[in-house]
């Protein structure tokens, strides 16, 4: 039996392959924990090419079944199946799916490494029956020459789009995810195969063929990265300053949550009561909620500083809603007299804010103080890294802006909770009344330092946390 030849094949065999079943195991373990690209080709060498080329050497060696036998050219042809799949699949792992994000091998739309990889194996299956059954390819493929050139006269038209197509596809324009605007659609890009490309847009899902694509212009929004800008057109009244109609048109512009960080919104006068705010965005995608907002914010905030959006004027403000503010919500808050009221009537007015709009920001002194007539508003602190905190809920009849008379910053940011109606009282006529009240000097003092003492201490468990 130790003189036999196909003993050392049966032994090498039995210890062999549990040893490499094994090792290619724990070799594909450890490619999975590291996320690597060559998992795959290790997992189809342990479940595949391994046991049938351990069973064909059996065959062959160990049992010495001749080679032209079916059983042993159908095991050959299977294995060399898998040695042709092993290798491509090797291939792809090590120069497409590994390469870097730049790169052109990561540009290669994956049709060509379709297209490449079936030529590839239908090249190697040639080879293999040619090889193992003895087959004469040479007039298989002189036919199917033939035949691709009668095919590719026969489609050229729609095989030259096609190919238009793919070239464009190569160059890479675009990736999932980026915004185009073509001739006939704007949206983000979902999905891009070797005909057509789709494009989600407001109205539903846009397919533009490739050579539709390859033979015009498109522009692509989403690049350079953080470059898109929003223009937004807004008209005024003639009369208005166009200084002050610019200066509004930016500090709204900034407020908005979709504005890029560590930029700034400007905004320019065309001439005819025409205004052009550009305003940089992080994304296409934040375009209409940033349109809607501000077109939103700006109708309120125009009437806030007697401004005329599209030439409208603003008549809200008007004695009677001010004397009733002042009589139920600012006498009972400053403990007025009939007389003191009558004396603010001509220094008051009714404002309003729309929702989420930013009613006094953190870290400037307050003009004079606001009175919440309806409408709720929500106070809001940042920490030193950057996270912000809610420090309360103010609701009718209470008051912001009480540092107005201490000449402090704000700690905090108040935000309109839905649309908030406020009568405003400037700086120096608050001040004559508290004057002649100490006692209510001394209220607004105390409130002044509970709502300080308040921020202090959330800011400081936020850090702890």
């Amino acid at each position: 039996m130790f003189d036999s030849p196909w003993f050392y094949w049966a032994v090498g065999v039995a210890v062999g392959l549990p040893v490499g079943l094994i090792v290619l195991t724990e070799w594909h373990h450890a490619l999975v924990r590291r996320q690597s690209y060559l998992a795959r080709p290790v997992n189809l060498l342990r479940n595949y090419l391994l046991p049938l080329g351990a069973l064909l050497m059996l065959l062959v060696k160990a049992a010495e079944v001749p080679a032209h036998y079916t059983s042993v050219r159908v095991l050959a042809t299977v294995f060399g199946f898998v040695v042709l799949m092993l290798l491509l699949s090797g291939l792809d792992a090590t120069l497409f799916q590994a390469a870097p994000v730049d790169s052109w091998r990561k540009r290669v739309p994956a049709i060509f490494l379709d297209v490449a990889r079936f030529l590839l194996i239908g090249l190697g299956l040639a080879l293999i029956f040619s090889y193992i059954w003895g087959a004469r390819i040479g007039g298989l493929f002189t036919a199917l020459g033939v035949t691709s050139v009668v095919i590719g006269l026969m489609l050229q038209n729609s095989v030259g789009q096609i190919v238009s197509g793919l070239f464009m596809l190569f160059e890479q324009p675009f990736r999932i995810g980026d915004w185009l605007e073509t001739p006939t659609a704007r949206g983000r890009v979902v999905e891009v195969n070797w005909r057509a490309v789709h494009i989600e847009t407001g109205k539903g899902l846009q397919i533009t063929p490739n050579s539709v694509l390859a033979t015009t212009s498109f522009t692509n929004l989403s690049r350079p990265n953080g470059a898109h800008e929003l223009g937004i057109s807004t008209t005024f009244s003639a009369a208005d300053p166009p200084d002050r109609v610019c200066a509004l048109l930016s500090r709204i512009a900034a407020g908005l949550p979709q504005v890029k960080p560590d930029s700034q919104p400007a905004s320019v006068a065309l001439g005819a009561g025409e205004y052009r705010t550009t305003i940089p965005l992080a994304s296409p995608a934040h375009d209409g909620p940033a349109r809607a907002t501000f077109l939103r914010w700006i109708w309120y905030a125009a009437r806030r500083e007697r401004l005329h959006l599209d030439g409208a004027d603003d008549d809200f403000s008007s004695p009677e809603r001010v004397e009733k503010a002042l009589r139920t919500v600012v006498a009972p808050a400053l403990r007025l007299s009939h007389t003191d009221q009558r004396s603010l009537i001509a220094h008051a007015r009714i404002v309003r804010y729309g929702a989420d709009e930013i009613v006094e920001h953190a870290g400037q002194i307050p003009s004079g103080m606001t009175f919440l007539v309806a409408g709720r508003v929500r106070m809001t602190a940042m920490t030193e890294d950057g996270s912000m905190i809610a420090v309360g809920t103010l609701n009718e009849g209470s008051f912001l802006g009480l540092t107005t008379l201490t000449r402090q910053p704000n700690l905090a940011d108040v935000y309109a909770l839905g649309e908030v109606t406020a009568l405003e009282v400037d700086r120096e006529h608050i001040e004559d009344l508290v004057m002649r009240k100490p006692v209510l000097l001394q209220d607004f003092g105390r409130i002044i330092d509970q709502r300080r003492g308040k921020v202090r201490q959330l800011t400081a468990q936020q850090q702890l946390s």
